[in-house]
Order: C-alpha cells, then structure tokens, then sequence
C-alpha cells in the first residue's frame, strides 16, 4: 500500500508527524481513528489505555498521534514523554521514530536514560526510561512543562512503572490538563482502564485494541535430562545444551532461508556470555551479539538494529531485555531456556536480591513472539512442555517480591509513606514495607513520621539504591569520590564474585579483562561526578583512610551485612550483624577474615552454607574498626541481665548489632532483676511460679466472676496475668530476683491485688468458697480452671446431708448453678444433677432401693423432703 493511499484512507490531521507515512505498515496504524477519537473526547485531560501486542507499531504511532492531538488542541508544540522499562528499548524507540520522521536524533524526538541525553528544549516526543520520569517528578512534582506523559509497557508490572501509575494519576487529577496515557502489550490492560479511571472508580479509562500481528508459529520442545537449575544457580551443562541447540537450529534454518536470524533468551548477563562464547566456536559464519544490560549502549544499539546489507546471519543472546519492550528485525528463530531473573525477597532473613525462576508462561509466549512478527517463525524451547504447562501463568509484580527500600524513599519524597493515598496497582506487602522503612531509619532517610529528611531526598535525587547512595556519600569523604564511586558502581552491577572474592572482582574489572569492565568504568565515572557534585569540590578526603576502602565502602552501603566469623561453628560460618548466619564458601580467599563486608547473601542449601541455610555470595575483607564506623548506628553497650536455674546473672555487653563484642559481669540492679525475672516469666509462661491449692482456688473464682461480669473483674487468663504481672506481681518479682524459691510465693496474695474496689466486698457473695448444705456442713465448692470455661461449680456432698433441699443454689447473682454430686455414706458418686427438687422426685427413689442394705446404719427415709438432713449415723440420731 503507498502513503497517498495510506492518507486517503486513515484523514488523520497529521500536524507536526505525518502519521500516514510513519505508520506504513504498521498493524497499530488501523486503530489510530479510534485512539484519536477518545485523545479528542477526553480533552486536556483524556486519559486512554492501549491494548496491543508487540510488534504492532504502538511504540512507534502512539506518541506522535498524541503530539498531534495536544498541538492542534493547544495551537502550540506539544511535549510528550514515554516510558520505556530498559534503556536499550528507550534509544531504540527514539532512534525508530525519529528515522521515520525524518529528522535528526535529538531535535523533534529524543531520549534520555541514565548517563546519556539526546533531547533539547525543543524536543517534542521524548523516551525515557520509568527511573529517570520518577526523579524529575520528585523535582518537579506538577510536571509543568510536560502536556501527556505515555507509559509503555505496564503488563510487566516492574516496580518503578506501577509508582509511576500511581504518582501520574494523581499529578493528572491535580493539574486537569494532562493526558495520560497506558500502553500493555498483554491481555491485563482492563485493570489498567480502571486504575485510570476517575477518582470514584465510576467510570473507566477508554480502552483502545488492536489485534495481533504474528504470523504462524512453529514450537518445538528440545529439553536435556539433566535439571536446568542447580544449588549454585544455572547448570552449566545446560548453558552447554542451550548453546548447542541453538547452533543447531540456525544452522537448519538457514538452509533453507538465509536472512533468518536467531534470539536466544537467557535469564542473566553471566549466561548470556556464556553461551555467548560456546555459539562463537560452534556457529561458523555467524555474527554472535550480546545483548543486556552492562553490554555498551552502541552494542545494545547494533544488536537490535537488525542485519546490514550483506552482513552476516546474526544470533542476538539476550537477557528478557529484548522480551517485549524490542522488536529485533529479521528474526524468525527464538531459542528459549525458560529461565528468567528476578527479584525476591527472604522475609525471615531479611535478605533480597535477584533469584534464576522458571519462566512463567506469559513470558515464554512473549518470547516466542519474537519469532514470528515478521513472517513465519520457530520457537525451541530447551525445557520439557510439561514444565511450561507446571510454570506460573504470569511474572510476579515486582512490588510483591522485590527489596521495596529505593520505592519506599520515593513514596517518602513524594509525601504518600507506604503509598498511602495512591491508587497503586497494587499495595506493597505490608513486611516487606517495613522492612523497606527500618532500612530508611537507620540511613536517617526518613522521619518518624513516614516523611523523607532532607537526606533521604538527597539520596532520592541519586540513581542509585538509597544504601549505594548513602555509601557513595559517606565513603567519597573518607576513600576519595574516584575510589567510592568505583566501589559503588561494582556494588550495583550484577557482577559474579568467584569464590565471593570482591576485591579480585573489582581486579578484574579495573584491568579491563572482565567482559563488563566498559560498563562499570562508565558507571563509575557517572557515580563519581555525583559524589563530586554533592561534596562541592574536587576529589579530596582530608585524612586518607587507613584500611581497605573496598571493606569499608561495602559496610557502609550494607552495616547490618558486617560479619565476624562464629568460632566453633560447623564450616566457615558468619553471623550478620542483622542476626542472619551465613556460610561463606570454604574455598573462598576471604574465609580466613574474621571480619568480612557482605554485599550479597542468599538462601542455599548444601555444604557451602555450612547449615546455615544462607550462603555469602560476594563479601569483602573488613577490620573491627571499620566495621564500628561504618555501622555506628548499630553499636550498643548495656547490661544483659538473666534469670534462669532460679539464679540471677548480669554481664555488660558491647554489641555491633547481633554481633557480641564484649561481655563482663556486674552486678545487676534490682531493677534489672525484677526485669529479668519479668522477661523469664514471659518466656517460660506461668508455671515457673507454682500457684498453691489456695492461690489456684482464688485464681479460678476470679475467673468464673469475669467470665459472667466482665469488667471491672479482671480476666484471670495466662496472657491477661503475663500482660499486668509488673502491677500484681512486683513484690514477688523482686523476691525471685533476690534467690526466693518460686515455691514459697503467697501467689494468693499477690492476686488480691488485682482485685477492683468496691466490687471486690462482694467477691465471697458471688463465689463463695464453701456451700453450706440443709446438715449445716459447710462444703468446699470446686471452681472450674480457667481454661475450662464451660464447666460448671461442683460440690461434692454427701445425699443424706441435702435431705430438704428442694431448690439448686445458683452462683454469681444466680447465673451459674450449682452442680451436685451426691455421695455415699463411703464416699462413693450415687448421683450428678444441678436439679435436686427432679432428683427427690424421681431416680431417688431407685438410688434408696440399691443402698439402704449396703448402709444400714445410714438413714433412707422414703420422704427425702421432710427428713432432717444429718452427717451422722442413725444411732447418733437417737433412730433405731
């Protein structure tokens, strides 16, 4: 189809962008009538979300139609910002874009991602990736000189994008003339339409589809015997298999169509070169490009720009950087190891960072897209098909799994704490949030209050995890800025320590020998003019530090990872000043340290954690000394006081954190002893004081009175008891404190002080503690436990001293009967009832007939009703 045909059948007003040219051959072109349409309806405020899948053109269309829409709305030239999740996708968008406009990179259309700008003031469609839109909204939070912000790529829910949502929404409900844009390349785009929606939810952002433009896919299943993942991460027998497949496959391909070219998806940078390097021996002819994160950004660019004329057939490795965010031209193979990389965090050890998972299915279907954008395609899949049906159906939102202390600060700055007031996709986890704010606390990042101090905005401002800034900060006065920031941006790549060796990665790196040295020299250059800036002055510390900066740099980025080996412990064992223990490999040339710097721990099982159940995966040497200064905020000194084996003991310890430093007795105060026991009582429960048969009768009255009063009875429960035992116990505490056997306690004492004045006159009223019967005995009434609620009082009596007692006495201003068990003249049990005039009247009688022989010397009158009631024998009764 030409332009001109392309213009007469889709009258878009074209403004700055000629659509029709720029959309020619795009599937996305179709549906810019109808997303024109909704821009128009929605006026200054319209918000829209896109539904398309990759390779339809949205990226390419959707920014220069809304350029339009707001110019030929406003009369003047429109600034639109995208989001892009990955700085390669950002340049290639722009670099697209601009190619088909016809204008120069960086005038009309431009990008801007971290360490690198091609935009100007005059700049009218700019990518950028969701990182630096977050910064310029903590600068700038109405967004003034911005008319429509566009994020693209929302379904991949990665945790700067869903704040983005959530800040966005709120900037476009404030200003009132802001276009807000979504774009999703999977079928979750309606939850995005109500996300958009107005404020009372009552009405849903505009949704705007576009069908699918792959052409037929041919899947094949090429999996290995051997287990893809192991205890130390990604089989490197699999990477072999995974290289040799793809090899393979290209190499068929190509027999029959030349211009194909492969993608091979790999979950890190690490197994990218890997199989990077084995397709270069195995693929002759083949042009071999790597393509993540720390690959230089003209390589990024050369991998995704498809085949020069002529060039050799390409195979492109690539981390899921190319998943969706990408169209690479000219492939038609993909080459799938299921594997995929992401961030977790381990509650319970208080430890996160990024863990090799099973693909999940969506992922695998979007990757295998890739194959078939531009005319028919494979897909081989290294992985058994039944372990694609077992995977999850979507990736997790980063914001459920991922360390959340970089998003908690920017919620901070923002001035909604834990995202409070926002309408975020969804809600952080409310342990991984605190976390996120202890960590915040400690750096001195943010106030009680949730709110950022100025320093946590300082650190807001760094594109750096908020304890690689504090880092960078602090370390630059004590190491130099050159030094810190080389430390930092080694800290922050995703670089493999050998043998968890930091200082002989940062060797590697700094000689030029290891593949991601270009990436972290110019990381740390970009790292060292913000030291620099923030010191206002030149690289200079006032008294050069006297030990390893690498130690020091790495403890004040992570104070709660400093260690000091566990003398004694199985293997080479660690304890983290965070409580944590972990194993640190045997092998590893930092073991013989007894201090180290941990820059990454992670869960593991096997011989290298040594039981621990966490394994150190990249530490650094460190001195006690250092260690002090760089997790000051960590350091403790005071008296442990302890009270077990009925013994009191106190030891002054100096502490870094859970790390015992030093510890020598004292002796304790009687605070500290009536503490200690305190601490003892609520550790061990209850039972170390041995209630007496007195003490427990009391503590079961009182139980039975709040259990039908309520308040101001108090409740007599363990937890209750535990709860107020400084109030009723003190005494008693203090007794124990000072060497008293819990045994020789008036416990029955120490419970009448719990009891609430005036009421407690009425106490022997309403729970009496004997019952006096018809005989004028009085007997001991047996209350329930206080566990066993439901039981009802119990006197045991003998029937001949009940004779003429027609009505059960009820207790507790008559709430609670009474229950009788009436005995033998032996002893023994005739009969239970809580219904005595029903007992006289009728089984009576049969009880009479069983034992009037059995006890003859006791009297069996026929009328219970008029007998006198008596504890005595016959004879003592003057009867024969």
């Amino acid at each position: 189809m030409s332009t001109q045909q392309i213009r007469q059948e889709n009258p878009l007003p074209t403004h700055d962008f000629d659509l029709a040219a720029i959309g020619h051959g795009l599937v996305f072109a179709h549906s810019l009538p109808e997303l024109a349409q909704v821009i128009e309806a929605g006026g200054a405020s319209a918000t829209a979300v896109i539904q398309a899948p990759p390779g339809t053109g949205k990226t390419t269309l959707v920014p220069p139609l809304v350029a339009n829409a707001v110019a030929a709305r406003t009369g003047a030239p429109a600034r639109i910002v995208v989001t892009q999740p990955r700085r390669v996708a950002a340049r290639s968008a722009a670099r697209r874009l601009s190619f088909l406009d016809g204008s120069s990179m960086g005038a009309r259309v431009g990008f801007t991602v971290r360490g690198e700008r091609t935009a100007g003031d005059h700049t009218l469609v700019e990518f950028v990736t969701p990182g630096i839109l977050l910064r310029r909204l903590l600068a700038d939070p109405g967004l003034e000189n911005v008319d429509a912000v566009i994020i693209d790529e929302v379904h991949e829910r990665g945790l700067e994008t869903d704040l983005l949502l959530g800040m966005l929404r709120e900037v476009h409900e404030l200003r009132g003339d802001l276009t807000l844009v979504a774009m999703s390349a999977t079928l979750d785009a309606p939850r995005f339409a109500q996300l958009l929606g107005d404020a009372t939810g009552s009405r849903e952002a505009p949704l705007v589809d576009c069908p699918s433009a792959l052409h037929e896919l041919a899947v094949r299943w090429a999996p290995q015997a051997a287990p893809r993942l192991t205890d130390r991460g990604v089989s490197r027998t699999f990477l072999t298999h995974v290289a040799a497949v793809a090899a393979e496959a290209h190499a068929k391909a190509l027999e029959t169509d030349p211009g194909i070219d492969a993608l091979v998806f790999l979950p890190g940078a690490w197994e990218v070169a890997d199989v990077a390097a084995q397709l270069r021996t195995r693929a002759e002819g083949t042009e071999v490009l790597e393509l993540h994160g720390q690959v230089p950004a003209n390589e990024q660019d050369r991998a995704v720009s498809g085949r020069q004329p002529g060039g050799k057939p390409r195979i492109i490795v690539s981390t899921s950087l190319a998943e969706s965010s990408l169209t690479v031209p000219g492939v038609r193979l993909v080459i799938d190891s299921g594997l995929a990389r992401e961030p977790r965090r381990d509650a319970a050890r208080g430890m996160s960072g990024l863990v090799t998972v099973s693909a999940s299915r969506a992922s695998c279907i979007q990757r295998a897209g890739r194959a078939a954008r531009l005319g028919p395609g494979t897909v081989v899949r290294c992985f058994e098909e039944k372990s694609f049906a077992a995977a999850p159906a979507h990736p997790r939102a980063e914001i459920t799994v991922a360390d959340l202390a970089s998003a908690a600060l920017i919620l901070a700055c923002w001035g909604a704490p834990g995202g409070e007031g926002l309408a975020l996709p969804e809600a952080p986890p409310a342990s991984s949030l605190q976390a996120a704010t202890t960590v915040l606390e400690h750096l001195g990042a943010i106030e009680h209050t949730g709110h950022a101090t100025a320093l946590g905005r300082r650190l807001a401002s760094i594109p750096a995890d908020p304890r690689l800034g504090r880092a960078l900060l602090d370390g630059a006065p004590l190491a130099g800025a050159a030094t810190a920031a080389r430390i930092v941006a080694l800290l922050a790549g995703d670089y493999r320590a050998q043998g968890a060796d930091l200082g002989a990665l940062l060797a590697s790196l700094r000689s030029g020998k290891h593949p991601g040295s270009g990436a972290w020299k110019r990381e740390a250059a970009r790292l060292e003019r913000i030291a620099k800036q923030a010191a206002g002055k030149t690289d200079r510390s006032a008294d050069p530090f006297p030990g390893d900066p690498l130690g020091l740099i790495t403890a004040l980025a992570f104070p709660g990872q400093v260690a000091r080996r566990v003398e004694g412990a199985a293997g080479t064992t660690y304890l983290l000043a965070s409580g944590t223990r972990a194993g640190l490999p045997a092998s590893s040339p930092v073991a013989h340290h007894a201090w180290i710097a941990v820059a990454e721990v992670a869960r593991a099982a096997g011989r290298d954690a040594a039981g621990t159940g966490a394994l150190v995966r990249a530490a650094a040497p460190l001195d006690e000394a250092t260690a002090l200064l760089a997790a000051a905020h960590l350091e403790t000194q005071d008296t442990a006081t302890v009270f077990a084996n009925r013994k009191l003991t106190a030891r002054d310890v100096h502490r870094l954190g859970a790390i015992e430093l030093t510890s020598t007795p004292v002796a304790p105060t009687r605070a500290q002893g009536r503490t200690a026991v305190l601490d003892a009582l609520r550790a061990n429960g209850l039972g170390m004081l041995r209630f007496s048969v007195s003490a427990t009768a009391l503590r079961n009255r009182l139980a039975m009175v709040h259990r039908e009063l309520g308040d101001p009875w108090p409740s007599m429960d363990d937890a209750a008891l535990l709860e107020a035992a400084e109030t009723w116990l003190a005494p008693e505490l203090e007794a124990l404190a000072g060497g008293k056997p819990a045994g020789s306690l008036h416990l029955a004492d120490a419970l009448r002080r719990m009891l609430p004045w005036p009421e407690a006159s009425h106490l022997d009223e309403l729970v009496p503690e004997r019952l006096a019967v018809p005989s004028g005995s009085k007997i001991r009434i047996d209350y329930p436990g206080v566990d066993d609620s439901g039981a009802p009082p119990v006197v045991a009596v003998k029937l001949q001293e009940c004779f003429g007692l027609a009505t059960s006495p009820a207790l507790v201003r008559g709430r609670v009967p009474v229950l009788f068990h009436l005995l033998s003249p032996a002893g023994r049990p005739l009969a239970v009832t809580d219904d005595l005039a029903s007992f006289w009247s009728g089984p009576y009688t049969q009880v009479r007939a069983e034992n009037r022989g059995r006890y003859p010397k006791h009297p069996w009158p026929e009328d219970p009703w008029t007998a006198p009631a008596t504890r005595h024998v016959k004879k003592r009764m003057g009867q024969p």
